[in-house]
């Protein structure tokens, strides 16, 4: 039995659902709304590199080690985006949080912050988890700060940790947030979606 298994997780008009092939059209569509594929330090599939996302995201959820979502906007019915639960640890119940873009529109508005409140809920809350994670490339301050201000904690730098897409090598930022903090940030989140929302 896998940790993580096919659910549909909603809130505030976004919904998140098992990513499929189904959705290619909609993640095309998104990736170039900005562009994303040119940001070097996010790993976007360009138009046609996102069949092969599709395809690897869902080998990664036969192995058990990655769940990808499709990110949508209900009131369109369009595709955001995606994100993941991704380094899936059953044994000691912990998983990151990662794989994550949007389209440009639907950047700096509540999509992020209810994505991540809808995953942390079901991470704590109906797996369970004891930790989840996140890393990022040590220039991404925009991935940084999104990170920080959902509440998590700075565990360190990973340095010398992987390639980019142009080649260089990265360090990495790594954040988590244990399940006896997540009271406190899931008030947060909602306080933040509240005030965004009104």
């Amino acid at each position: 039995m896998t940790y993580v298994n096919p659910v549909i997780l909603e809130a505030h008009s976004v919904k998140l659902e098992p990513l499929a092939h189904d959705h290619e059209a909609g993640l095309r569509a998104a990736a170039a709304d900005g562009e994303l594929w040119n940001l070097r330090v996010t790993p976007v599939p360009s138009p046609d590199e996102t069949s092969a996302f599709i395809e690897t995201a869902l080998k990664d959820r036969e192995a058990g080690h990655r769940f990808a979502f499709a990110v949508i906007d209900e009131a369109s019915d369009t595709v955001l985006g995606t994100t993941s639960y991704h380094d899936i640890l059953p044994e000691v119940k912990r998983l990151e949080i990662g794989h994550t873009w949007y389209a440009k529109r639907a950047q700096r508005t509540h999509i992020n912050t209810t994505c991540k409140l809808l995953l942390l809920t079901h991470a704590f809350d109906t797996l369970g988890c004891n930790v989840v994670g996140w890393r990022t490339d040590n220039f991404n301050y925009a991935s940084q700060r999104a990170i920080e201000r959902l509440g998590a904690k700075k565990d360190g730098v990973i340095r010398g940790h992987k390639l980019r897409r142009d080649g260089t090598i990265r360090d990495t930022v790594m954040y988590s947030l244990r399940r006896g903090e997540w009271p406190e940030v899931c008030a947060h989140l909602n306080d933040l979606l509240s005030r965004s929302r009104s």
